[in-house]
């Protein structure tokens, strides 16, 4: 069964923007990793809280992507634009459109 993980960030006032961008770039190589679904999103009247949605082939395939040099770059680049308030649910995927 497939790997989920549905997470928050919360940015500083003013740096929504640039962390989503940040997390955008380093979508190349993500598909060789194993990662099947890589959304990033916000809602309208929160202007400091970023969603992450993903599916991966494994877990393992999950936590060894944030080894790669891409996303070790992205994360200490937009580690300073963060408050430190983060949420985190795993899942088990079943199934869904797109996979």
């Amino acid at each position: 069964m497939a790997y989920g993980c549905m997470a928050s960030m919360k940015t500083r006032p003013g740096f929504r923007d640039e962390v989503v961008s940040i997390l955008l770039s380093a979508v190349d190589g993500l598909r060789e990793a194993g990662c099947d679904i890589y959304i990033v999103g916000w809602a309208d009247e929160d202007d400091t809280t970023i969603w992450v949605t993903e599916v991966w082939k494994t877990k393992g395939h999950h936590d060894a992507s944030l080894e790669l040099p891409e996303a070790k770059a992205a994360i200490s680049k937009a580690m300073p634009m963060l408050t430190g308030e983060f949420t985190k649910q795993e899942v088990l995927v079943a199934g869904g459109l797109g996979l």
